[in-house]
């Protein structure tokens, strides 16, 4: 691999420890510029309260910030971009809401889940699960190694250039194999949040 930093996703996930925004502070304090809410089957009230705190920290850190699915939200308090999985809106239909100034992210599976988002114009993709993840409930199948090479290879064949961010039960030993598979970047919660030292667990891994 190049020495470059890896590309980090931190996904907020509210724990018995911590809260959603203590998640988010720790990511970017350990060097993470790319943060997540995801609080799903909560009140768009309580995600819009929660998503204006997470900004206003995000802007201090010159970090993007992402909300999951909530278009209408990304729209009124002008975040950076909006993530949207597979029960989510569509990208096509996201991108005429938000224009083009706002981040698209689509969630894929598959290489067709790919050429779908990248059709609807998705500036780029969340791929996986790598392997089983407990914060997903309905969980797709298991990717792995192999997986991503094989999708990384289908998008060469046609042409098709996006960022591709590798997600679900990612754990630190296993970002440099991910990378050597041609991925973009990594998206991580779990792991971050069980280290005894978050902030220094991710600095670990901007340091990979």
């Amino acid at each position: 691999m190049e020495d470059k930093t890896v590309e980090l996703q931190f996904i907020t996930h509210f724990t018995d420890t911590y809260s959603y925004y203590d998640s988010a502070r720790m990511a970017l304090e350990g060097g993470c510029r790319w943060i997540q809410l995801r609080m799903k089957d909560t009140s768009v009230d309580e995600v819009e309260r929660e998503a204006i705190r997470l900004q206003g920290l995000c802007k201090d850190y010159g970090a993007t910030f992402i909300i999951d699915d909530h278009v209408e939200l990304v729209n009124k308090i002008h975040a950076d971009g909006v993530h949207l999985g597979k029960k989510d809106m569509p990208v096509a239909e996201a991108r005429k809401i938000l224009g083009k100034e706002f981040i698209i992210g689509g969630t894929a599976n598959t290489f067709d889940n790919v050429k779908m988002h990248y059709e609807a114009g998705a500036d780029y993709i969340g791929c996986g699960p790598f392997r089983f993840t407990t914060t997903k409930k309905a969980l797709s199948p298991v990717l792995g190694l192999e997986g991503y090479r094989s999708i990384i290879q289908q998008m060469n064949e046609a042409d098709i250039h996006l960022p591709i961010v590798a997600i679900g039960g990612i754990t630190l030993e296993d970002i440099p194999s991910i990378m050597e598979t041609g991925i973009t970047g990594i998206a991580l919660s779990g792991t971050i949040l069980r280290a005894k030292d978050p902030v220094a667990e991710t600095k670990r891994i901007m340091n990979l």
